[in-house]
């Protein structure tokens, strides 16, 4: 062989990549598994989370399946929730009775179970999600078990399970027009006010990105604030129907005071103004002491305020004063709303730095104006009692007071 040749061989032998074949999936064997865990231990959950631990169970691919076997004690027929061929146990939550006292250990058992595979929690979410989405499937008690169930996992701060995970799939609509969203609501809102404050559920409410939307539970043709209140006060949730007639009442007032703040800027005439705020308090119900605050409020808002000259300001809350007045007068019509109006303008002047030391000759200016009357200023300077500031401006206001006193006298 020459000393040019290069070396050839007889036969190459082609190298192959390894790959990792995946085990077929067999959720039937998962779940008769989980199901013989049940049955060994006759439901003691203790007992069963103990099983599970030491298990060589494949959770992380089944997940979803354990979840179906707690739930319903065994595993579900692909899109529905008919049991599926295999084993069955009887300890499952939607066969307990409806109580909380009986479901609370399933609760406890979860949360043993997700403390020592915290994976697990987005296969609870998602066989909740399920659920929740067919509601119509399930009979009214079993409903009512998913209900207890939910408002025990968030009362036990179940691991890491998001509120909106939970509520979202209720506002389906053929949900709602059915009536079954209200049901299960409203034995959530129940159990759960059990062991927590409304706090903390309208937080959960929140989180779920359902708290303005308490209307949305009912169906269409009931979504009237009369009918909201009706129907949980029969359902002995007066703490509810007390909240949402007040988030509705603070809705009506922010409204009224953007329209207000509009017709400000817009120096509309005061006659269309006093019709504005009349029709909203026909609306609304407002009372007339949070008419005269809510009044106070935007035309304080309106002014034109200067970070530096003190001047400025006070000219410029004293215009405002002067040029609404006539609105003012219009509501502020009684001694108590008289000193109500002194009383937000007090705190006003105490919360602001740059109003503090425009008390006295605000009070001079809607004195001069007629909004306020001598003897409610007398009153509120001897015997006012909203203690912000009130030395001071007391102190501020007296050369105003003696001047009222000695007039009165002369007279």
């Amino acid at each position: 062989m020459s000393s040019k040749e290069k070396p050839t061989l007889g036969g190459t032998r082609i190298k192959t990549r390894k790959r990792n074949i995946a085990a077929p999936l067999d959720p039937a064997a998962f779940s008769d598994a989980v199901v013989q865990i049940y049955l060994d231990n006759a439901g003691d959950l203790e007992l069963v989370a103990k099983s599970i631990e030491s298990s060589d169970l494949n959770f992380t691919r089944y997940g979803d399946t354990f979840f179906e076997v707690v739930f319903r004690g065994a595993r579900t027929q692909p899109g529905t929730f008919k049991l599926d061929e295999g084993e069955h146990h009887p300890y499952a939550i939607i066969d307990c009775e409806p109580k909380r006292e009986v479901i609370l250990p399933s609760v406890i058992y979860i949360q043993k179970i997700l403390r020592r595979k915290p994976f697990l929690i987005k296969n609870l979410e998602n066989v909740m999600q399920r659920f929740l989405q067919s509601l119509e499937l399930f009979e009214d008690d079993e409903r009512k078990k998913l209900a207890i169930f939910t408002a025990l996992a968030f009362s036990q701060k179940l691991s890491g399970l998001p509120p909106e995970t939970v509520f979202q799939p209720l506002l389906k609509d053929n949900l709602v027009a059915k009536g079954l969203v209200l049901s299960f609501i409203t034995d959530f809102f129940k159990e759960y006010l059990v062991d927590n404050s409304l706090d903390d559920l309208i937080s959960i409410l929140k989180r779920g990105k359902i708290e303005d939307n308490l209307l949305d539970f009912f169906p269409s043709a009931k979504r009237t604030p009369e009918v909201v209140s009706e129907h949980f006060t029969k359902e002995g949730l007066l703490i509810l129907v007390e909240y949402n007639e007040k988030k509705l009442f603070d809705v009506k007032l922010k409204e009224m005071k953007s329209a207000l703040t509009t017709q400000l800027a817009e120096e509309v005439d005061i006659s269309d103004i006093i019709e504005t705020v009349k029709q909203h308090v026909k609306d609304a119900k407002f009372p007339d002491i949070e008419v005269v605050r809510i009044l106070w409020d935007v035309m304080m808002d309106a002014v034109q305020w200067s970070a530096k000259n003190q001047q400025q300001n006070a000219n410029s809350a004293l215009r405002q004063v002067k040029t609404w007045a006539p609105l003012l007068n219009t509501f502020c019509t009684t001694g108590k709303l008289e000193l109500e109006l002194m009383y937000k303008v007090q705190i006003q002047c105490y919360d602001d730095a740059k109003m503090m030391k425009l008390f006295p000759e605000i009070i001079r200016s809607l004195y001069d104006q007629d909004v306020l009357a001598e003897d409610t200023i007398l009153h509120w300077f001897h015997k006012g009692t909203n203690p912000k500031g009130r030395q001071s401006f007391v102190k501020a206001l007296e050369p105003f007071v003696k001047w009222l006193e000695e007039a009165e006298e002369e007279e």
